[in-house]
């Protein structure tokens, strides 16, 4: 019973890696499916398709970002995840906006190291028109013309165009507003904004032209579904990078207690975000080092294709030297080119699974 079993799924998984691999896409009963596999066998099976699909589209080139918190702490959100939260007493940094100088050693030190890109990161709900936009766009300027590093930003909720049409003009790239998870579950780390309002606020992005980093965390509490169904809505808004972060629990915040997700579960949700997410870069995020310890590297197995270096807002990582020496290691090449992501605006709309059910059905027939 048990051989059969296996033989099963490693049919099923074998049928759905070769239909993503020929630019086809899997459905929500099939995205399931994969993340509730359990075997050991069936997981590394997985793992294995995910890295095919990864080298398919992605080649050997892993894209490296960087983040510098512009304006840390005292955000007024209630995220039960957050050490720069207000609503809890983590002891974590506070400053305001950040001058110059910081941001451009940060560029600077990017630079050196080969990073692609930058993001300013700022602890607060979002952004509206007045003088802390026009000091927001002038760090993007500056960096953008530095021309070190691609100008990123994760700047919270914005709710008008207006706002992202200056950013866009600053010369930013890349907005980083994850979902961080699945809207059944987001109200359970979250209730001073709405899921919709972060829909929203992409869909100001999109319009001004810019490109979307978004993802979330795993280990909240959510359940796989929740994750499931998290993939499926980044694929939804289409999204260009997709951070993947594992929560590193912070004393003093409601999450501080939540039991840590096991490695080969953190594996394998990779694995089935790039399943379903098969032209994005996949890029692991906060939270790897302490959760995955010494199983760092098999992230480019189960599908990875960036990665975020340096030290996270409010917690360390590994050492980008040590980085860059897992990626020489793996073969593995640094140098990202696409900073257009150009791949992916050459992506065709798969043909509709219950499309592809008929026509082979009248084949058949």
């Amino acid at each position: 019973m048990c051989e059969r079993s296996f033989d099963g799924n490693h049919g099923r998984l074998a049928q759905l890696g070769n239909r993503v691999l020929a630019g086809g896409s899997i459905d929500r009963s099939e995205a399931s499916w994969l993340f509730e596999l359990e075997a050991s066998a069936d997981i590394f099976d997985l793992l294995s398709w995910a890295n095919r699909i990864r080298e398919h589209f992605k080649g050997n080139k892993i894209h490296l970002c960087s983040i510098v918190n512009a304006k840390a702490g005292a955000c007024s959100e209630n995220c039960s995840f957050c050490a720069q939260s207000s609503f809890h007493q983590t002891g974590s940094p506070r400053y305001g906006f950040v001058d110059p100088e910081p941001v451009q050693e940060a560029a600077e030190e990017a630079n050196r190291h080969g990073v692609t890109a930058l993001g300013l990161v700022a602890a607060w709900k979002g952004l509206k028109e007045g003088p802390m936009l026009d000091e927001v766009c002038q760090r993007i300027e500056e960096l953008s013309q530095g021309g070190k590093v691609r100008a990123d930003a994760s700047l919270g909720i914005i709710k008008s165009q207006a706002v992202a049409d200056r950013l866009k003009q600053a010369g930013l790239e890349c907005y980083g507003h994850n979902l961080e998870s699945s809207k059944r579950f987001f109200p359970s780390h979250c209730t001073t904004h709405t899921y919709e309002e972060r829909i929203e606020t992409i869909g100001y992005l999109k319009k001004a032209g810019l490109k979307i980093c978004s993802g979330g965390i795993i280990g909240l509490g959510e359940t796989r579904e929740d994750r499931c169904d998290l993939a499926l809505a980044l694929r939804e808004i289409g999204a260009n990078v997709v951070p993947i972060n594992i929560l590193n629990p912070v004393k003093g915040t409601p999450f501080e207690n939540n039991p840590p997700l096991p490695p080969m579960e953190i594996l394998k949700t990779i694995a089935c975000f790039r399943f379903i997410l098969p032209r994005q870069e996949i890029m692991i995020a906060g939270g790897r080092t302490i959760n995955l310890r010494d199983l760092q590297s098999m992230i480019f197995m189960a599908g990875a294709s960036a990665l975020m270096v340096g030290n996270y807002l409010t917690t360390l990582n590994q050492s980008v030297e040590k980085d860059l020496q897992m990626l020489k290691d793996l073969g593995l090449d640094p140098d990202w080119d696409k900073h257009d992501f150009e791949d992916q605006d050459t992506v065709t709309e798969p043909e509709p699974i219950e499309f592809r059910k008929r026509r082979v059905e009248t084949v058949v027939a």
